[in-house]
C-alpha cells in the first residue's frame, strides 16, 4: 500500500487542475511528488529512459506563476507527461529500444505529443520499450528489463510497458503510447491503468506509421476522465498526416448517470482465444457492473476463430516485420533474440499472406459491423492472461493457460490486435480487477466504428461504479 506522502503523486490530472485553479497546489509541487515517486520504485521497476528533471522543473516553475497570477491556462496546464521513448520529442533520443540506434535525437515532436504540450503538459521522462516495439514485454538490451510494479516476477505489458508502469507507480498522471497490435492497451491492463486507442484517422500519426491502418497514436492515464482530457487535446486534422480525419470529435469528461438505455455485447474469448479462468472472472464482474448501472449486456458469437490472429501475423510481417530489415542486414549482432526471430520470419512473408490477411479482415467486419448496430458497445478481455513473464520471448517462453503450458506467440495472449485489425474500432482499456498473480487485469470497451463519444461514455461510468487506482489500490514496488 501507499505511504502518506505518495498522496499527492496519485492525484488525478483532472483533481490536480482542479487544485492548481484553487491556488490549493502547485504544478511545480505536483512535479516534485511524481518524481520522487518515481524513482523511488525505479530501482525495482526500471520504466525510465531518459529524465528531463530540470527542464520540467523550470516549465512547472512558469506554470505556477501562471496560475498564481491569474493568467490564461492550457486544458493540461502544468501536467506532468511521460512520453514513450518511441515517440519523437523534438531534442531528444529515439532508439526505439534498439542499440543501432542508441545515439539518434529527433529535431522534431510527433503530433500528438505536440498537441499535449500546447495544452500546457510538461514532459519529465521518456519511458522504455521493447526493440523497435514489437513485444507484448518491455525488455531490451538497451535498458534491460522493465517490470510489471504489481508484481516484478511479470512484464508490465508493451510495448508501452515503461509508460504502464509509471503512471501506475505514480511517476506521472498522463503519458502516451502507440498501438499497432495492443500497445497501448496491454499494458494499461497489465499495469492497472486506462488506455485508448483511438479510430484510425481520428488522432494524427507521424509519417511513415500513418498510412498503416493497424497503426494508432493514442493516450494513457490512471483515469478514464484524464484519458478524456488528453484525447480532447490530440484528436482532429494534422498538416503532416494525409489519414488524419478532419472532423474532431469531443468526448464526454463527466460520467453519465447510468446506463439505462445502453445495450453492450460481451463475448469472453471472442471464439478465437483460451482465457484464462481468473480473467473471465473478472471480465464477468465487471459485466455485472455494466448492468448494476442500468445497461442491457448480453453475450453474442462474434464468429471468429483463430484464424484472426494468424491473419494479422501474416500482415505483420509483410509490412512491420521487413521495416526492420536495413537494421538487420547492417548489423544484427547489437539486436535482442526477439527482434531477430521476429525480422527472420518476416523474411518468409508473401504478397499472398497480405492478401489473406486482408481477406480475413473482411470477413471479421462482415460480421462484427452487423452485429454491432443493435450495440452501443462490445466488451471483452484486454488479455487472455494477466501478463506474461518480464523476460517474455514469443515461440520460446511457455505460459500456463489454465494450468497448462503452452509455447504461444504474443497474438494468442493479447486480445487487443483483432481491434487493430478493425482499425476503425475505437477501443478503451480499464481496469477490471485483480488477478491470483497479484497482476491486475482489465477489459476492452469497444465502439462503433468511429463512435468515440459511447466508448467514454461506458467507461465514465463504469469508472465512477468501479474505482481502481483512485479507490486506493497501489502496487507494491
Amino acid at each position: 500500500m501507499t505511504k502518506p506522502d505518495d498522496t499527492t503523486a496519485y492525484l488525478s490530472g483532472a483533481e490536480a487542475l482542479r487544485l492548481f485553479k484553487a491556488k490549493s497546489l502547485s504544478p511545480l509541487e505536483y512535479l516534485e511528488a511524481c518524481i520522487a515517486r518515481a524513482e523511488a520504485v525505479e530501482p525495482t521497476v526500471n520504466a525510465i529512459a531518459d529524465r528531463f528533471y530540470e527542464a520540467a522543473r523550470k516549465a512547472a516553475a512558469m506554470a505556477t506563476d501562471r496560475y498564481a497570477g491569474g493568467a490564461p491556462t492550457g486544458p493540461l496546464d502544468g501536467l506532468p507527461l511521460a512520453v514513450k521513448e518511441a515517440d519523437k520529442l523534438a531534442g531528444t533520443r529515439r532508439p526505439n529500444g534498439s542499440l543501432i540506434h542508441k545515439d539518434r535525437v529527433d529535431s522534431d515532436t510527433a503530433p500528438v505529443v505536440e498537441r499535449l504540450l500546447a495544452a500546457g503538459a510538461i514532459p519529465h521522462m521518456k519511458t522504455t520499450v521493447p526493440e523497435f516495439c514489437i513485444l507484448g514485454a518491455t525488455h531490451s538490451r538497451l535498458y534491460g528489463v522493465t517490470r510489471n510494479p504489481w508484481n516484478p516476477d511479470f512484464g508490465p505489458g508493451g510495448s508501452s510497458g515503461g509508460s504502464g508502469a509509471v503512471l501506475a507507480t505514480g511517476g506521472s498522471p498522463l503519458a502516451t503510447g502507440s498501438d499497432i497490435g495492443g500497445s497501448i492497451r496491454i499494458p494499461a491492463s497489465a499495469c492497472g491503468v486506462v488506455g485508448y486507442k483511438p479510430p484510425y484517422g481520428r488522432n494524427p500519426a507521424p509519417s511513415g506509421s500513418n498510412l498503416d491502418t493497424y497503426c494508432h497514436y493514442g493516450v494513457m492515464s490512471r483515469t478514464v476522465i484524464d484519458t478524456a482530457l488528453m484525447q480532447n487535446v490530440v484528436s482532429g486534422r494534422h498538416p503532416r498526416d494525409i489519414a488524419s480525419l478532419a472532423d474532431r470529435v469531443v468526448v464526454p469528461t463527466e460520467a453519465p448517470a447510468n446506463l439505462r438505455g445502453k445495450r453492450i455485447a460481451y463475448s469472453i474469448d471472442l471464439g478465437a482465444y483460451e482465457v484464462d479462468h481468473g480473467v473471465a472472472a473478472a471480465t464477468r464482474q465487471a459485466i455485472q457492473v455494466l448492468r448494476d448501472l442500468g445497461a442491457v449486456v448480453e453475450e453474442v458469437e462474434t464468429g471468429w476463430t483463430s484464424e484472426i490472429t494468424r491473419a494479422a501475423e501474416r500482415y505483420f510481417a509483410h509490412g512491420w516485420g521487413n521495416t526492420m530489415s536495413k537494421d538487420f542486414e547492417r548489423d544484427r549482432t547489437f539486436m535482442t533474440g526477439y527482434a531477430i526471430d521476429y525480422i527472420l520470419a518476416a523474411k518468409s512473408a508473401t504478397p499472398e499472406d497480405y492478401h489473406y490477411a486482408r481477406t480475413v479482415e473482411a470477413q471479421m467486419y462482415d460480421r462484427f459491423g452487423p452485429m454491432m448496430e443493435g450495440y452501443d458497445a462490445f466488451v471483452c478481455p484486454t488479455l487472455a492472461l494477466p501478463s506474461v513473464p518480464a523476460e517474455f520471448h514469443p515461440l520460446k517462453t511457455p505460459l500456463v493457460f489454465n494450468g497448462v503450458e503452452k509455447i504461444v506467440s504474443d497474438d494468442d495472449w493479447a486480445m487487443t490486435t483483432p481491434f487493430n485489425t478493425l482499425s476503425r474500432l475505437p477501443v478503451l482499456s480499464v481496469p477490471s480487477g485483480m488477478h491470483e498473480t497479484g497482476v491486475p487485469t482489465g477489459i476492452q470497451i469497444v465502439g462503433r466504428a468511429y463512435d468515440d463519444v459511447s466508448v467514454f461514455q461506458v467507461g465514465l461510468a463504469y469508472e465512477q461504479a468501479f474505482p481502481w487506482l483512485q479507490a486506493g489500490n497501489r502496487p507494491l514496488a
